[in-house]
């Protein structure tokens, strides 16, 4: 959730921490602050709530030149959002940012207080902070001391430190992201909580497995040196080439990233077969098509969650295997009844979502076979599976998830065709390839007619609330364009399945209410029931369903008509487009910040 950035070289590395934290926006956060040695050695640290643009302005005419500097975007836990509460944290020689919870933070405080020492903010990360620096009083080797701190605290945590007095940054983690890079033309070392901030710096990149330490300082040989927490050299590491291109932080005629993004899905979505049919990705489709299971569990949070609906379908409908959808933050907590004989599917924008990777520690420990389906290759989750399928959506900056979701489900759906043996012959690839070819089309034609959309959500954003309903492969879509809805336009929205409205919600109906209705030609009769019902009650009735259908269209207060012809299975992905773009316009009317929504983050990193 929280970002980190740190640089130690001959360039400048406050302003490239800026730069990196800049990058680092798209996570959600609510305060920025850096830390850097300046020309004379002293420790300076400059923070601030809010944007990181009132920390640039804080930082106008004071002197900015370092060669070591941290960085951090904070998305508070403990304690309020204030200046104080912002990191980096820091005594006179010491500064630290932290990415996670430190879960024993309590009794830690309360023994250290007993102590003599004092704290300054309402955080759990200023414990490890104290805890290095009573530790740092009788022990001079400093990596010593961020070890034994390292080793009595609970929790997922990233923590990198800055240290004045030896001119060097140390990082090291447990369950939470940490990446980092060496530029080796320019002598340069970079370490961040996300490789697309170190994107055209490195030339290099490192992930270090947890529990590895990591020293960055002009005194290593290689500038990075990776230490196990006894002293010894470490291997544990994941190192490849940089290749991340940042044209894509450019939003270039859009308004928002998020609109951007949305019009990005017909080219993912050609290309998505390509890749695994043709590709760098049919070895790994191969590997995973070999994955036989009992059961298998689904298990992710969020719209990841609500795509690994959809692919559950798939895996029942094709393959006929037992299918459930488990949220990642209730799995582990169940005790559930999993083994060798099932299958573990792990879905993340990320890669490092917390409950995700809880759920596959699990599994792992009860010898099920883990498969991701993941956007960022790398990641913790991407390293801990036993095999990995790439969304390819490329990066999201958006908060609030689109093209994720439409990878997400696309890629489930050639799992499913892979696992059940339909990939073998070359004429199942290309009857697989048209169809994804006309998905790609017909979502072309409806971004052409956006401004549709754009009316009908002029017409009714100022309603007090809003049902999406659908039921069978269109129920999922009406949970993510609920959650779509709520996460940008800040408004109430459920996402129900149609029958179940008269079970109770159908009690909230009237006349300011707003039901967005998904219909396909599946079980049509009984959702046009469904819609009667909230008609009788007043509510306003918006319909996603088949173009030409009179009576839709008679039924509707506003109608818009999709072709959902010879797309099958793949409809659901269609209307979900529509949804995307109706929750886009009606935050837009309504004023909201649509790629930084508040208190959410991109990447949820805490449980």
């Amino acid at each position: 959730m929280c970002g980190i950035m740190g640089h130690l070289g001959p360039a400048n590395s406050v302003e490239l921490v800026l730069e990196g934290l800049k990058r680092l926006e798209y996570r959600g956060y609510d305060s920025a602050g850096v830390s850097f040695i300046d020309e004379h050695g002293d420790l300076m640290v400059y923070k601030k709530s809010g944007k990181l643009t009132n920390l640039k302005n804080f930082l106008v005419g004071k002197s900015q030149t370092a060669r070591s500097a941290i960085g951090h975007t904070r998305w508070a836990t403990h304690g309020e959002v204030n200046d104080t509460n912002s990191h980096p944290h820091n005594n006179n020689e010491i500064a630290i940012v932290h990415n996670g919870i430190i879960e024993n933070a309590s009794e830690l405080k309360e023994e250290l207080q007993k102590k003599g020492a004092i704290f300054h903010s309402e955080t759990d990360s200023e414990v490890f902070l104290v805890l290095v620096t009573e530790l740092y009083k009788t022990e001079t080797d400093f990596k010593k001391c961020v070890v034994e701190a390292f080793r009595t605290i609970t929790g997922n945590s990233a923590f990198v430190i800055l240290n004045s007095k030896t001119a060097e940054i140390i990082a090291i983690k447990r369950g939470a992201p940490l990446v980092c890079g060496i530029n080796d033309i320019s002598s340069e070392v970079f370490v961040s909580s996300d490789p697309y901030a170190l994107a055209g710096f490195v030339s290099k990149i490192y992930f270090p497995e947890d529990e590895v330490l990591c020293s960055l300082s002009a005194a290593n040989k290689n500038l990075l040196n990776f230490y196990e927490l006894d002293g010894t050299p470490s291997k544990r590491y994941l190192s490849k080439k940089q290749e991340a291109n940042l044209d894509i932080s450019d939003k270039g005629d859009f308004e928002h990233f998020m609109l951007k993004e949305i019009n990005e899905q017909p080219e993912l979505v050609r290309s998505l077969t390509q890749f695994y049919f043709g590709g760098e990705g049919q070895a790994s489709l191969l590997r995973a098509s070999e994955f036989t299971a009992e059961k298998i569990y689904i298990s992710a949070c969020g719209t990841a969650a609500y795509a690994g609906l959809v692919i559950r379908d798939f895996f029942e409908m094709i393959n006929r295997t037992p299918c459930a959808l488990e949220l990642a933050s209730e799995f582990r907590y169940r005790n559930p009844l999993v083994g060798p004989k099932d299958l573990g599917i792990f879905i993340s924008q990320s890669g490092e979502t917390a409950d995700t990777l809880a759920a596959q520690a699990l599994c792992k420990k009860s010898k099920v076979p883990t498969l991701s389906i993941v956007n960022t290759e790398g990641s913790t989750l991407f390293r801990e599976c036993d095999e990995n399928l790439l969304i390819r959506a490329g990066i999201e900056i958006g908060v609030a998830s689109t093209k994720a979701f439409t990878q997400m489900v696309l890629t489930g759906r050639i799992l499913a065709a892979g696992m059940a043996g339909s990939l073998k012959l070359d004429s199942a690839k290309v009857a697989m390839a048209a169809k994804y070819s006309l998905l790609a089309e017909r979502m072309d034609h409806l971004l052409i007619r956006s401004d549709e959309i754009k009316a009908i959500a002029e017409s009714i954003y100022q309603h007090s609330g809003f049902f999406f309903t659908g039921r069978g492969i269109y129920y999922p879509v009406a949970l993510e364009g609920a959650l779509k809805l709520k996460e940008i336009a800040y408004v109430h929205a459920e996402g129900y399945a149609s029958g179940e409205l008269k079970h109770g919600p159908i009690a909230l109906i009237d006349d300011k209410m707003v039901n967005i209705a998904i219909v396909g030609p599946e079980l049509y009769e009984k959702t046009i029931s469904n819609i009667q019902e909230i008609k009788a009650r007043k509510g306003v009735i918006v319909t996603i369903g088949p173009e030409g259908d009179e009576q839709l269209k008679k039924l509707s207060d506003y109608f818009l008509p999709l072709n959902f012809k010879g797309l099958d299975e793949l409809s659901p992905v269609l209307a979900n487009m529509a949804n995307q773009l109706l929750a886009y316009y009606m935050a837009r009317f309504k004023g909201t910040d649509i790629d930084q929504p508040r208190n959410l983050a991109k990447s949820v990193t805490v449980e």
